[in-house]
Parts: structure tokens; sequence; C-alpha cells
């Protein structure tokens, strides 16, 4: 897919959260100064946008410290803030890098049941091994029938190899042989699917704790990466999801789904803002093509409905 039509989707995909701000900044900065009250009526609306309390304050706080008591438009107010937010943005935005030198590179994959953890894994999977990398995917969740059937389609799909065990086989000892195999037949990636059941937090945390243990017996350094997939309609409670997996195990970075369908995408500058993690993807649609490695400044002004690409 061309990049011009992934801009085009990111664009379609975030319409819904820049269609909020932009008919809440035009209510706000119709031929209107930028005085105190204006400030706080903006700041509520990026905090109704999910752009978090502390980000919201911190992009008035700027604007008031260039423009506050002048006539300012809405074109100029929302051109401000995209350029703002993409300097929030751009330290976080970086794909995620496989090291040819590891055989496998092994990348832990985890999040909430629904958030499109196994999708993601198929989609990532197409793109690899697009890229010419020998891609090799392990079914972690082992408690789901449907994540581990829903995993091989994929495999088949890609022509990855899919080491899958029996329904609720010990998730740790498939993930030890899923490693074993990927060495074995000289893999480059191996990306492991994992539980999400929250409600069981502390099994959780314990599955999760004894796959990073059990395939440190094969690789000491694995897995090398431990992605987050988080899904943007749950808006602020993406922060929660957070600090859950990352008191359970070393998360390095995160991908964002279903940004298409959710009017809560500032939730994402918000998540950047706080924890600094990277963004490695984003998704904006169920096709392997609608996920793709995160750009700052495409991202800013399409929440924003800057339009000007220049």
């Amino acid at each position: 897919m061309s990049g011009a039509t992934w801009l085009g989707r990111l664009k379609a995909g975030l319409s819904k959260s820049s269609s909020k701000l932009v008919g809440g900044i035009s209510g706000i900065f119709t031929k209107r100064k930028l005085d105190a009250a204006a400030l706080e009526e903006l700041e509520e609306l990026l905090i109704t946008a999910d752009l978090g309390p502390a980000t919201a304050a911190k992009l008035t706080a700027h604007l008031a410290s260039t423009r506050f008591d002048k006539e300012i438009s809405e074109e100029e107010v929302r051109a401000a803030l995209a350029d703002d937010i993409a300097e929030i943005l751009e330290p976080i935005a970086f794909p995620l890098n496989i090291d040819s030198s590891r055989k496998p590179h092994v990348v832990l994959v985890v999040g909430v049941n629904g958030s499109g953890k196994t999708t993601t894994i198929g989609k990532l999977a197409q793109q690899y091994k697009g890229e010419g990398y020998n891609v090799m995917l392990a079914a972690g969740d082992t408690f789901r029938a449907a994540a581990v059937s829903q995993l091989q389609i994929w495999g088949e799909r890609t022509g990855c190899r899919v080491i899958s065990g029996k329904q609720d086989a010990d998730a740790a000892g498939l993930a030890y042989d899923a490693v074993q195999a990927a060495q074995a037949e000289g893999a480059d990636i191996l990306l492991i699917d994992t539980a999400g059941r929250l409600q069981n937090r502390t099994d959780l945390m314990a599955g999760l704790e004894k796959i990073s243990r059990v395939i440190k017996k094969l690789d000491a350094e694995a897995p090398h990466d431990c992605v987050l997939v988080l899904d943007a309609t749950v808006g602020q409670n993406a922060h929660s999801q957070v600090e859950i997996f990352r008191d359970m195990v070393a998360v390095t970075g995160l991908v964002v789904t279903k940004l298409d369908g959710s009017a809560k995408g500032g939730v994402l500058v918000a998540l950047a803002e706080k924890f600094k993690l990277p963004v490695h993807a984003i998704g904006v649609g169920e096709g392997a093509d609608d996920l793709r490695p995160f750009t700052a400044q495409a991202y800013a002004r399409d929440l924003m409905g800057v339009d000007d690409r220049g």
C-alpha cells in the first residue's frame, strides 16, 4: 500500500477524534481573544478528547505563553496544538527494530483479551515476512481456543509456522518449545501470543513472569521486546492497562489498535506524555496493511484536523 493511501486511511481513521476537537475548537474560537475563559474551555475540551489533564494543561499553557490576550483563529489554535502534540509524540515514535544478530529475536506480545493482540501478531508477521524475515509464531494464549485457531489462520495466510499445544496447556512450556524450535530452525523472529485475562490478575502476572523466566534458560536476554497492545476505544482505561502490565513484565513498547472505531485518539498523546514508552505501530482497520509504523507529525495534524501536509 502506498504512503499516500496510508495517510488517507490514517486521516479517515482519526476522523471521529478530530471532528470532536475541530468542532469544539471552532465553537470556542470564533472571533475571540485568547483570554482566561477561552483557555479554560479549551483545556476542558482537550480533557474530554482523552488527552488527559496533564497534557491538556501543558498544551494550553504553551499556547497562552505566546498568544494570551491576542485575537486568534480556530485554524491558528489547531495548527499550534498540532505542532506541540507532534513534539510530544516525536520522541516515542519509532518502529519495532529487529536485531538480526539474534536468532530468533523474541517478541512477547501482551494485552487484555479483546485488545487486538492476536490480530496484531498476524499483521506484524505478514509485514516482517514481506521484508524477508523468517518468522515463527507461538500460540501462548492457551486458555482461548479461538485465539489459537485465529493465530493458525494467520500462520496459513502468511506462511509462518505456528507452535501450539492443547487447550489449557502450560503457556511457559509452550513458549520454551517455541524458542527451542525457532533456534533449531534459524528463525529471525519469534512472536509469542499470551493470555490477557485481567480478572485473574495474579494468575496472569505469575504466567507472564514464568514465560519470561523459562525462555531465559534458552536465551538469557529473551524476550528481547515486550509489546503491549492497547485498544484505543478504552480511552483513559489505557493508562491503568499500561501500569498493570508494566508491573507484571518489562513492557518495552506499545501498539495502539482500533483508532478507526474511536473518538478517543487523544489518549495516545496522554500515554506518550505520561509513560514515554515507544509507540511502534497504530492500527486503523482490519486489513493486514492497516497496521503501520507510527509517525508523530501525521498523527498530530490529523488529530487536530490540520490539512496541510507540507
